[in-house]
């Protein structure tokens, strides 16, 4: 009797060469996120619960580990110049060192509202700033521009766990999440009704 592949007409060999993968796995880093993240309200079960330290460290441990793992060398192997990846990493580790005693990272639906960048409107030298692969190495790009610069595009795999732990633009530091100005104060409103009705 034959095997399923045999009756499908599936071949057992791999006919594509195994492409090496883009960026090392990160499910473990948003395992540990969940225990961590209060960006979301409605997510979180405990809306007043602070995040334990040693969690905290793990999360951002575990991402500059993964970025360490995509640059291919430690941190500290710097060959001279300003070097993107090695900068996130060092911010990661010193945050694992001495973790904030809350994350400082956006929510995911700020994540869900970046602005997608075509694929019509990459170059074929384009590259992620973070895994500096090109963007069209990629069949299916998720190519995102962050809000503090037209040119600041990012796979958004790569940025999304950075954002989730930080809310800056690893290129230029700018604050990501803009603070609410408060509403006007509405006294003169109340002033014209009052007179309407006296």
């Amino acid at each position: 009797m034959s095997g399923y592949e045999v009756e499908h007409g599936i071949s057992t060999k791999d006919d594509k060469s195994q492409q090496p993968l883009r960026r090392p796995d990160l499910s473990t880093f948003f395992s540990q996120l969940e225990l961590v993240d209060t960006s979301d309200p409605h997510v979180h079960t405990n809306a007043n619960a602070v995040p334990q330290p040693e969690n905290m460290a793990a999360a951002f441990r575990l991402l500059a580990n993964a970025f360490e793992t995509m640059r291919g060398r430690p941190a500290d192997e710097t060959e001279g110049g300003s070097d993107l990846l090695a900068n996130m990493i060092d911010v990661l580790r010193q945050n694992a060192d001495d973790p904030p005693k809350e994350l400082k990272g956006v929510p995911d639906s700020f994540l869900d509202e970046l602005e997608r960048v075509p694929k019509k409107a990459l170059k074929e030298f384009d590259t992620c700033p973070i895994c500096v692969n090109p963007f069209l190495e990629d069949q299916y790009p998720l190519v995102v521009q962050l809000p503090c610069h037209k040119e600041h595009r990012f796979d958004l795999d790569c940025i999304g766990p950075w954002l989730k732990l930080n809310s800056t633009c690893p290129l230029d530091r700018k604050e990501l999440l803009k603070k609410k100005q408060p509403p006007p104060p509405a006294g003169d409103e109340e002033e014209d009704y009052d007179e309407m009705y006296a």
